[in-house]
């Protein structure tokens, strides 16, 4: 079992221009997590971010979404880091994944940052890549060339409802998440995608989701 999580990141970029485009896909999970938990972002000037604290079944859970661009989130999160030493593994940084389409949610413990420019200024800054991450699946475009523009869009509908059934499925796990056991997650959560797969259809946990992602205020 990995330690308990204590502190969860959403990436994205700041401002209403980028709200709902594919790349904020982080930022909706923790949006949704503090919806739920009747929890209010507020500004820090000290971590250049958004937070908040949520408690679930005895344990706290700091939640947060830096206020710099994606591809300077690792300043921000190091100031986070610097300041309240947590351990990489008491992380859990969750993020848009363009190599899995949209409905697909997977839990990766360290790593590589696989292209993404978020995870990239995060490990440079903090030296270090033994994070956990939750990776919200967004598809990838048709042509390579055009990846940048592509996660800076808006997703078609049809494309947002998948999303947030992703995120739903990850806050039916969410419990396992902040203890630490992330390997019974992502059983859990392989198998829903498996069994979704195959039924065509939505999975038991979908059937009536909380207000998470592009559904709760968008």
């Amino acid at each position: 079992m990995s330690l308990p999580i204590r502190l969860i990141i959403g990436l994205g970029n700041p401002g209403t221009r980028y709200a709902v485009t594919r790349h904020n896909a982080g930022f909706w999970f923790v949006d949704g997590i503090a919806a739920h938990f009747r929890q209010t972002f507020r500004g820090t000037a000290r971590f250049f971010g958004d937070e908040c604290g949520i408690e679930i079944e005895g344990r706290s859970c700091r939640l947060f979404k830096p206020a710099t661009f994606m591809n300077e989130s690792g300043l921000s999160i190091a100031a986070l880091f610097h300041y309240y030493r947590y351990a990489p593994e008491e992380v859990l940084i969750v993020h848009d994944e363009i190599d899995f389409p949209p409905g697909a949610v997977r839990i990766k413990q360290g790593g590589g940052h696989g292209g993404h420019n978020g995870l990239r200024s995060i490990m440079t800054h903090i030296n270090t890549s033994d994070f956990n991450r939750l990776r919200i699946g967004v598809g990838r475009p048709a042509h390579r060339d055009d990846v940048v523009n592509y996660v800076l869009r808006k997703a078609p509908l049809e494309e947002q409802a998948l999303i947030e059934e992703a995120i739903a499925r990850v806050y039916a796990v969410f419990p396992s998440l902040i203890e630490g056991k992330l390997a019974r997650a992502m059983n859990v959560l392989h198998v829903e995608v498996s069994e979704k797969q195959g039924s065509g259809g939505n999975c038991g946990v979908c059937k009536d989701p909380p207000p998470f992602g592009l559904g709760a205020k968008r």
